[in-house]
C-alpha cells in the first residue's frame, strides 16, 4: 500500500502560490463531457479505466500517449509544483488532447498526526495537493483522513473510530477546501477498514457534516472489505457502497482481495481476478453513475500484473456489456 503512495506524497512539495488558472479544455469533475460539448442523447457514461505507467519521461505528450496506448482514459496525475504554471498547463493540454482525464492528485499524508507540528505540515501539504488538482482540473484530490497512530501514519489506533477522530476529519476536510475553494475538482477522503469512515455509513455521515460542495468521495471497495461478512456478501456491500454514496463518487481504485488461510482473519491485495471481489457487479454499479468516474489500477507490483489486472477488468466489462472509453 505505502510504496505507490510514498511516492505520488513526494512527488510535490512546493508552497501553493496561487497560479493563475488558465482556460479550461477538458471535463469538469464528474461531467463525462467537455465543457460546451452538447449532451445528446442520455445514455451512461462509459468507464474510464486508468493506471500507473512505467515509461521513463516527463514530457507529458508522451505521458498522455502512453495512457492511450495501454488503453487508458484515464490517469494519475504526473509530477508537478502548483507554481510551475508552464508544467501544469503542458499537463492539462497534453491530457486534454489524448482525452485522458487526470483522475486524481494523491496527497497520502496524515493529517491526524499526533505531533501537532507534523499534521500542521501535513495539512499544509495537502492543502497544496488540492491546489495541484484544481490547476489540472482533476476528478479530485484523495487522501485518507488519517491515524492517531504514531508510528505508521495510516495504521491501527482505537481512537480512529472515535467521535474525536471524526470530528478533527471533519474540521480538517473543511480547513483543506475552504483553503483553496476549488472549482474544477473535488477533495476526497478513502475508506479505510480500521479509521472512519470504514463504510457507506459513516462515509455519508462524513459528507453531511463537513457540509461542502467541493467534498466527495473516493470509492476503493476493498478498502471497506473489513470482516468475513463483507468479504462473504462483497456484491451485497458494494451494491450498498453505490446506493447510499453514488451520486458523490467521482474517483474509484481497482485491486482485488484474496483472503489467506492462518489462524486469525488476513486480507491481502491481489491482482484482479485473482481474489473474490465481484467485479461483475463492481462495473455494472459504476456504469450506472450519471458521470464516468474514473476506475485506476494500484497496488500492484509490475507492469505485467497491471496488464493482467487491466485484462481481466475488460474482459469482465465485455461480458456484462459495459463500455469502457
Amino acid at each position: 500500500m505505502i510504496r505507490r503512495r510514498e511516492f505520488l506524497a513526494a512527488a510535490c512539495a512546493a508552497p501553493f502560490l496561487g497560479v493563475p488558472r488558465q482556460s479550461k479544455s477538458v471535463a469538469r469533475p464528474g461531467s463525462g463531457r467537455p465543457e460546451g460539448e452538447s449532451k445528446g442523447v442520455a445514455q451512461s457514461p462509459a468507464i474510464r479505466l486508468g493506471g500507473p505507467i512505467f515509461l521513463k519521461t516527463d514530457d507529458p505528450g508522451e505521458l498522455a500517449r502512453e495512457h492511450r496506448r495501454l488503453g487508458y482514459s484515464a490517469a494519475y496525475c504526473p509530477a508537478a509544483r502548483v507554481e510551475d504554471a508552464d508544467r501544469v498547463r503542458a499537463i492539462r493540454t497534453a491530457f486534454a488532447a489524448e482525452q485522458v482525464v487526470i483522475a486524481e492528485v494523491g496527497a497520502w499524508r496524515n493529517m491526524l498526526d499526533p505531533d501537532a507540528q507534523k499534521r500542521a505540515d501535513n495539512l499544509r501539504y495537502v492543502t497544496e495537493r488540492l491546489a495541484l488538482a484544481d490547476l489540472v482540473e482533476a476528478r479530485c484530490c484523495v487522501d485518507i483522513a488519517g491515524s492517531y497512530n504514531p508510528t505508521v501514519w495510516y495504521g491501527a489506533h482505537p481512537k480512529n473510530l472515535s467521535a474525536e477522530f471524526f470530528d478533527a476529519t471533519v474540521e480538517n476536510c473543511r480547513k483543506v477546501i475552504d483553503a483553496v475553494k476549488p472549482r474544477a475538482t473535488t477533495f476526497s477522503i478513502e475508506m479505510m477498514g480500521w479509521s472512519l469512515p470504514d463504510g457507506p455509513d459513516s462515509y455519508l455521515k462524513l459528507i453531511r457534516a463537513v457540509d461542502r460542495p467541493a467534498f466527495a468521495v473516493h470509492m476503493d471497495v476493498c478498502n471497506g472489505v473489513n470482516s468475513p461478512d463483507r468479504f462473504y456478501r462483497n456484491s451485497e456491500f458494494i451494491k450498498e457502497c453505490f446506493a447510499k454514496l453514488g451520486k458523490w463518487i467521482v474517483s474509484c481504485h481497482a485491486k482485488d482481495l484474496a483472503w489467506i488461510p492462518e489462524y486469525n482473519v488476513h486480507f491481502r491485495e491481489v491482482v484482479p481476478g485473482k481474489g473474490q471481489i465481484d467485479y461483475e457487479t463492481y462495473l455494472g454499479e459504476l456504469s450506472k453513475l450519471p458521470v464516468d468516474a474514473p476506475l485506476m489500477l494500484e497496488h500492484l507490483q509490475t507492469p505485467e500484473e497491471y496488464t493482467e489486472g487491466r485484462n481481466y477488468i475488460r474482459s469482465v466489462g465485455d461480458r456484462i456489456g459495459v463500455r469502457f472509453a
